[in-house]
């Protein structure tokens, strides 16, 4: 090969390495996204024993209004007792069109987690009254891949306050 070639070889290397970076960070986001969608249908539908496939035994649960809970069955048991525990009344979270945002984390350029950042609205379902939008957080996730498995392992639960009215 001569040096020519080889430069021109090199360059097409080196062109299709951010389209190699994109790719992969893509894919990742279709995933992070695609999961987190899966856990809030869950959530949407009080199914707290689904809910609890997307924590690892470890999770860290932070909330500005309630505090932390530690734990997978600590958080499981709050779900089901506080959010889900009432058959007359319950949340839908909903959210906030183009705010999710979804960030690797690499250690020797393997992907090992990602953190997913957004905000959301929640809605009260009071059963026999029309739902209604009661107010918006924000939001992050840390998302940790062990064993082919992305399951959130710390959740931040912030900036809790009144939303607009539905349509702004």
């Amino acid at each position: 090969m001569t040096v020519r070639s080889s430069a021109r070889v090199l360059t097409v290397l080196l062109l299709c390495l951010p389209l190699f970076a994109q790719t992969q960070k893509d894919k990742l986001t279709e995933t992070i996204l695609h999961q987190d969608g899966l856990f809030w249908d869950a959530y949407n539908r009080c199914d707290v024993d689904k809910m609890a496939e997307f924590f690892w035994p470890d999770i860290e649960f932070y909330h500005d209004k309630g505090g932390p809970t530690i734990g997978a069955g600590p958080l499981m048991e709050t779900i089901r007792k506080n959010l889900c525990g009432n058959p007359n009344s319950h949340l839908r979270r909903e959210a906030v069109p183009d705010t999710a945002k979804v960030f690797p984390l690499e250690k020797n350029g393997e992907i090992y987690g990602a953190v997913l950042y957004g905000e959301h609205y929640f809605y009260v379902n009071d059963k026999g009254k029309p739902e209604y939008r009661d107010g918006m957080a924000k939001y992050f996730d840390v998302w940790l891949l062990k064993d082919g498995k992305w399951k959130m392992s710390r959740v931040v639960s912030y900036d809790h306050h009144d939303a607009p009215p539905v349509g702004k």
